[in-house]
């Protein structure tokens, strides 16, 4: 297996992509490709079969989407898919699709999602309609096969993504029934976290000489300053921005590097940052040196304390006050997350490595964690309960200081003729709550909900409730003795249904089964599609629980 050296400052254009993706990439503000789109791209669109190990988080999307926008002919296109692309989860496969539409957009590309929780009547006619790429999950994707609406003799690529969780989540028969009824003479690609031998048993079963990558990592602790705590929130994408803007009220940075993985990203968190009251600058590449310069300067100068920068603006940047680092986009890479990082804690100096996290990454947060030997605390979401009694420590503070400070002779009068008429504490609580009301209003109303789910268990049990309305609890007839943990389940069940992680709530695995709250309005849909599907690589009874 070739590992790829230390990332080369690489445009996409070096790549050989044609026009249409290059324009749309550069709209997009993509500036540069991540490892492991420098080293599977060119190898894919000279037709390769490919086995790339990368951790989740790093890019693998685009490094197989755009080789399969490449390929798309610019005349009239056949009815059937000439690539399928095999995904583990629903959330996976609307994001593949998404990130295809996003690329292929001046291509005309047509993209057709498949998974469960979705009425098939809908997939049944867009695949009727004619399609270029189909994104699946093994399941449904079998299902259409059976049926006979998904035709796979035109196929030229399949991609495996995220190839271990497939497995792991019990879809190794379905992914040999489906890569039996694809073209023998097809190019396959497979992209995992992980290489365990089972996974490098299907690469010898179905893949011809493959051209394995490996994108190397940095291997110890030492490039992470021990200087630096390192912690974590986990946050849906659409509370990201009021998440951060909490963080950084209860954080109080002196100065604060915000990163972004696009330039769009960096404009949109910049405004809504100012608009929330911060002083905040945007760094990224397509600015100008003499833009760059002013920023900097008003960064140094102290009239601007947050920057929000890409990692290619961000390069050679070593601002002396800094004391803390923001991941708002997950890094592409643990090298990109120690280069972020590595931007606070120098000189002897302490700082702050903040990363929020969505909870579809959580895998590329345990793997930053495995590679860099450092563990990344979860901490929850500053509530609105957390922010007003921060604020009001605030107001504390700077009474004591003014008390302190000797200089109040001169409102003497006022507490005297006001002691006349009231109760001198009652003078003091009005004076505290005018104080506190000049420091700014209050305006956060709504607690951010939790967003981790299953993907950061602690032990057997997962404390968090659905969002509203009343629960029904299902047994599920596989437990310890399978192997089975809280990720699998609920994997499998927002895998088969419309609901997320969040809708979910405890889970209790004992030994032969498990316990899974669900919504009532929801119980009957989640037993009837969770029927046949595997868990741990088996089939499990699906019931509500008896008493």
């Amino acid at each position: 297996m070739t590992e790829t050296p230390a990332h080369r400052p690489t445009t996409f254009a070096d790549l050989g992509l044609r026009p249409e993706l290059i324009s749309a990439l550069t709209a997009l503000g993509y500036e540069e490709p991540t490892p492991i789109q420098e080293a599977a791209i060119p190898l894919m669109v000279d037709g390769r079969d490919v086995m790339g190990q990368a951790a989740t988080g790093t890019g693998k999307t685009a490094a197989f989407a755009l080789p399969i926008l490449q390929r798309l002919g610019s005349g009239e296109r056949g009815r059937h898919p000439m690539a399928l692309i095999l995904v583990p989860t629903r959330e996976l496969a609307m994001q593949v699709s998404q990130a295809l539409h996003r690329y292929g957009r001046d291509l005309g590309v047509r993209v057709v999602p498949i998974y469960g929780g979705q009425p098939i009547g809908r997939q049944l006619r867009a695949l009727d309609a004619g399609v270029d790429v189909v994104v699946a999950t093994p399941g449904r994707a079998v299902d259409h096969i059976g049926r006979k609406t998904l035709h796979l003799a035109d196929l030229e690529v399949v991609v495996l993504d995220e190839a271990d969780e497939m497995l792991d989540m019990g879809f190794a028969e379905d992914l040999e029934a489906i890569l039996a009824e694809t073209p023998a003479r097809r190019q396959t690609v497979l992209f995992s976290a992980t290489l365990p031998a089972r996974i490098d048993a299907i690469g010898r079963r179905h893949l011809h000489q493959p051209e394995r990558i490996r994108i190397a990592e940095p291997t110890t602790a030492d490039e992470v300053t021990p200087l630096v705590r390192h912690f974590a929130y986990v946050l849906a994408r659409a509370h990201k921005a009021t998440g951060l803007g909490r963080v950084l009220d209860v954080e109080a940075p002196a100065a604060a590097l915000v990163f972004c993985r696009t330039r769009e990203g960096v404009d949109s968190l910049t405004e809504t940052l100012n608009g929330r009251g911060y002083r905040a600058e945007a760094l990224h590449g397509g600015m100008s040196q003499e833009q760059r310069d002013r920023v900097m300067g008003r960064l140094r100068a102290g009239t601007a304390d947050l920057l929000v920068a890409t990692d290619v603006a961000a390069r050679g940047l070593d601002i002396e006050q800094l004391s803390h680092v923001v991941n708002f986009d997950m890094p592409a890479s643990v090298e990109s997350y120690v280069h972020r990082m590595g931007r606070v804690g120098r000189a002897g100096r302490a700082g702050v490595a903040i990363t929020l996290v969505e909870p579809r990454e959580h895998r590329m947060l345990k793997n930053i964690e495995r590679v860099t030997k450092r563990r990344i605390s979860i901490h929850k979401v500053p509530t609105v309960a957390d922010l007003r009694a921060h604020r009001l420590d605030l107001t504390r503070a700077a009474l004591r200081e003014s008390i302190l400070g000797d200089d109040l002779d001169g409102y003497r009068v006022v507490v005297e003729s006001l002691a006349d008429e009231f109760d001198v504490m009652e003078v003091a609580l009005a004076a505290v709550k005018l104080a506190h009301a000049s420091a700014g209003p209050d305006e956060d109303d709504e607690d951010i909900p939790d967003a981790s789910g299953g993907a950061f268990p602690a032990g057997d049990r997962r404390t968090s409730r659905p969002s509203s309305g009343n629960t029904a609890r299902l047994y599920i007839g596989v437990g310890r003795d399978s192997g089975v943990r809280p990720q699998d389940l609920v994997g499998a069940i927002t895998g088969e249904t419309h609901l997320s992680g969040r809708d979910l709530g405890s889970i209790q695995i004992n030994q032969r089964f498990s316990l899974v709250e669900v919504p009532e309005a929801q119980a009957d849909e989640v037993i009837q599609a969770m029927r046949g599907v595997k868990i741990r690589g088996q089939k499990a009874t699906v019931r509500r629980e008896r008493f």
